[in-house]
């Protein structure tokens, strides 16, 4: 029988946040629904015990799986945890589950509506959102907003809904595949694979979603504000990739 959702996770540096049940409370919820599922976790090279503690939940609890890979960003972490997906559907989500696993009820109707993109946006009255992330976000919102993708208020949520089919089409060209990850690599691929969603006809849905910063990783290098602001430049240069990417008219020539 085809899997009807495959639930597809990056993974690194993760243990504090994996100790506080995140994993468990995923199971507790997918194990009520009548659809099948599956939990795919790709370990990004993690240096503290993620990969430890994944394997061995992996090993009690029924339709996780995890897989081990060599360092290379969220982005590839989740490419490869696409290549193996059996779903119709792919949710994208963090593993921290700031956005939790049971707002993809908000979601499933939307696809059933027949979009292929279904994708939560946190709004701007974000719980536990420091001042300067605040005004960031505006920032970001701004400038993404005057390049590309104007009429989505929200590119950057962590919890995005796919039709299998075109995701793992357009997934593998993303421009940020290419480069080399070093640490905490998170970057702002979301714009360029909505863009190019968008640019295949797609039809795009966003949906407030409940969100809260419950990320307690100490151990993805750097400290928290130093991680952000570095997180934020690369962001802001790589939507100016994107626009580009447009104008030298790589998008109109992938098939």
């Amino acid at each position: 029988m085809k899997t009807y959702l495959s639930v597809v996770i990056s993974c690194y540096n993760e243990e504090a946040n994996l100790k506080r049940g995140v994993l468990e409370e995923m199971s507790d919820y997918l194990k009520k629904q009548k659809y099948s599922w599956e939990v795919i976790i790709t370990d990004d090279e993690s240096t503290d015990n993620s990969l430890r503690y994944l394997t061995d939940f992996a090993k009690k609890n029924q339709g996780f799986r995890i897989l081990k890979i060599k360092h290379r960003g969220k982005a590839g972490g989740i490419q490869r945890g696409l290549k193996i997906a059996r779903g119709s559907y792919i949710l994208f989500t963090d593993i921290d589950q700031s956005t939790p696993i049971s707002e993809l009820a908000k979601l499933l109707p939307w696809a059933k509506k027949d979009y292929q993109v279904v994708i939560g946006s946190r709004g701007m009255d974000r719980e536990n959102f420091p001042i300067f992330r605040q005004v960031g976000a505006v920032v970001f919102s701004v400038l993404r907003g005057a390049l590309v993708l104007r009429e989505i208020k929200d590119t950057q949520c962590g919890f995005k809904l796919f039709e299998a089919k075109l995701v793992k089409k357009i997934f593998p060209g993303l421009d940020v595949l290419g480069k080399k990850a070093r640490g905490w690599t998170v970057t702002s691929y979301d714009v360029e694979l909505l863009y190019m969603a968008k640019t295949k006809g797609a039809k795009i849905k966003e949906v407030l979603v409940d969100w809260g910063d419950e990320d307690i990783s100490t151990s993805k290098g750097n400290n928290y504000l130093a991680r952000y602001f570095k997180e934020s430049k690369n962001m802001a240069f790589q939507i100016l990739q994107v626009k580009l990417n447009q104008w030298r008219g790589k998008y109109s020539r992938q098939t």
